[in-house]
């Protein structure tokens, strides 16, 4: 009598190919992946699995959300990995964020109503998105501020969203500091970050 073969567990979770390919996941999916799905964002109705960052990009964001701890105002509380619902198609998880601090806590997902500054630190696989497509997204959510933290050496761009519109019309953010030295900003809050305190 032959040896009953020996049952494998299952493979991780991943999207539905097909799903995948109509680009038809919405927010809706989103409560109902399964616990061992990895992080994803909602891109234009398609899940896309955000790539493990590295140890200097989650030293900075550790840093930047231990001083927003220290420094924020009452109102605004410091959040990480939590999404951010730009429309019923799109979400994207901020690496650090400033958030209003009268969210209900068991939210899972936040509004670009609840959130008052986005923080992105780059790395080499997110270059592109960073610098480009989620300024573009969240400018047009009309989330008021946004960062993006540039790491070798480390460099903070500070952008606050402009009255004025691009040549297409849509909302669109403004330079207003950057520096690797010393961030000093009267928005969202007074800040006066020394941007060596992001590398410990």
């Amino acid at each position: 009598m032959s040896a009953e073969p020996i049952p494998t567990p299952p493979g991780p979770w991943c999207p539905d190919p097909i799903r995948q390919q109509r680009a038809d996941y919405t927010l809706e999916d989103l409560p109902h992946l399964p616990d061992d799905a990895p992080r994803v964002e909602l891109v234009d109705g398609v899940l896309r699995v955000t790539p493990s960052p590295t140890l200097g990009h989650q030293d900075i964001s550790l840093f930047l959300a231990r001083w927003f701890l220290q420094h924020a105002p009452e109102h605004l509380r410091v959040t990480q990995a939590v999404g951010v619902a730009l429309d019923a198609k799109n979400t994207r998880q901020p690496d650090v964020l400033l958030r209003r601090a009268d969210v209900r806590a068991d939210r899972s997902l936040l509004q670009p109503e609840d959130v008052v500054l986005a923080v992105e630190v780059v790395s080499p696989g997110t270059r592109r998105i960073d610098r480009f497509a989620k300024p573009a997204e969240y400018a047009a959510a009309g989330i008021p501020f946004y960062w993006r933290i540039e790491q070798d050496p480390v460099h903070v761009y500070a952008y606050r969203l402009s009255d004025r519109l691009s040549l297409g019309g849509e909302r669109q953010y403004e330079l207003v500091a950057d520096s690797a030295e010393l961030i000093a900003l009267a928005e969202p809050f007074e800040i006066k970050l020394p941007v060596a305190e992001l590398t410990g």
